[in-house]
């Protein structure tokens, strides 16, 4: 088909198009909008969920660090409890340093 002598205005031929079909138009905005909004949610999920990720991995951490702490709590305090046993039932106490007495062994 030739279109010969014929001048056509594109932009001119785009507008009228357009303004004949506002509610094709206004949908087909609605749809890229809502695709838009789809793709930076889902975005900010995943961010969400490697955050989420992270702090609980630290909270395993610390949770075994406090395991740790509380082993290491009960060692130093079972020291304590059976000097304070010795004190109290044999008697005994921790030689002062006029007390004490080297043995040396030839």
């Amino acid at each position: 088909m030739k279109y010969a002598g014929t001048n056509f205005n594109l932009l001119l031929i785009l507008v009228t198009d357009l303004t004949r079909h506002k509610m094709r138009v206004l949908l087909s905005l609605l749809v890229v909008i809502s695709a838009i909004a789809v793709v930076l949610s889902t975005h900010h999920n995943r961010q969400q969920n490697i955050k989420l990720e992270a702090l609980m991995q630290q909270q395993d951490d610390l949770d075994i660090e406090w395991r740790n702490l509380v082993l290491e709590q009960r060692a130093l305090t079972e020291h304590n409890r059976i000097e304070a046993m010795v004190q109290k039932e044999l008697n005994m106490y921790r030689p002062s340093v006029d007390e004490e007495v080297v043995v040396r062994v030839k």
